[in-house]
């Protein structure tokens, strides 16, 4: 009996082994196409110039099914101060892969991808936006310096047509340019400037600082998003863990 639960232990203590091993890896994430399996979790806050404010939190959770393939879903649960109403706002989901790694010393990636925003909140309770958001484009990394990376991109949306409130559906195309600045080994700092084309222009960016607390395993993000067109400025304060 004793000998039994020895071997029950030791096959246990193997198993939780090889786990730690696999997941042992060297986590630089300061290039977005580099895919890693992680969780974040973040505090947001929404000023709305002509609406009421929201706040909350923001869970993404991606999976990468290996180095070249990832699967991200994000979920809101906010709060609005006018409605007074908590819940889920729209869920996004979306896919990323890798195509081509290392195709020059500066070009180091070529990534298409496929994004969707799911109309998972209420609009009449002001979390949700009552359309479908359809997104499909590439990115490309180019390496600038040591320093500085970029990674522009290009996109086709589709919007669908609100059920709750008078509306058409539309068919644009969105430009980014995201930029990586570190500073150090565990500092860097996402710059993107995005425009949307659609019925009018939609001009916003993201400014996303991230720190590696311990290396390969966590970091703290303090990000701040403007929507310049909207006049809504959205702040998160998180935490990520790469599984």
């Amino acid at each position: 009996m004793k000998s039994s639960k020895l071997k029950i232990i030791a096959i246990l203590f193997l198993m939780l082994v090889q786990v730690s091993f696999a997941q042992d890896q060297i986590v630089d994430a300061s290039k977005p196409t580099n895919l890693y399996t992680q969780l974040n979790a973040a505090f947001e806050y929404q000023s709305h110039k002509n609406d009421p404010d929201l706040y909350g939190t923001r869970i993404n959770v991606q999976y990468a099914f290996d180095p070249d393939n990832l699967l991200l879903v994000e979920v809101p649960l906010l709060y609005n101060e006018g409605t007074s109403k908590f819940g889920l706002s729209d869920t996004r989901v979306r896919y990323f892969h890798a195509l081509k790694r290392n195709i020059t010393k500066r070009l180091i990636a070529i990534a298409p991808y496929a994004d969707i925003t799911i109309p998972t909140g209420s609009w009449k309770n002001g979390l949700g936006s009552d359309v479908w958001s359809i997104a499909a484009g590439v990115v490309a990394g180019y390496v600038v310096s040591p320093k500085i990376a970029m990674f522009p991109g290009v996109g086709l949306v589709h919007v669908t047509a609100p059920d709750d409130y008078v509306g058409s559906s539309q068919t644009g195309v969105n430009f980014q340019t995201n930029m990586s600045i570190s500073f150090s080994q565990r500092a860097f700092l996402f710059v993107n400037p995005i425009v949307t084309i659609l019925a009018k222009t939609n001009w916003s960016s993201e400014f996303n600082f991230n720190y590696m607390i311990t290396p390969n395993k966590l970091k703290v993000n303090l990000g701040y998003f403007p929507n310049f067109t909207n006049d809504i400025n959205t702040f998160r304060l998180g935490a990520t863990l790469f599984l």
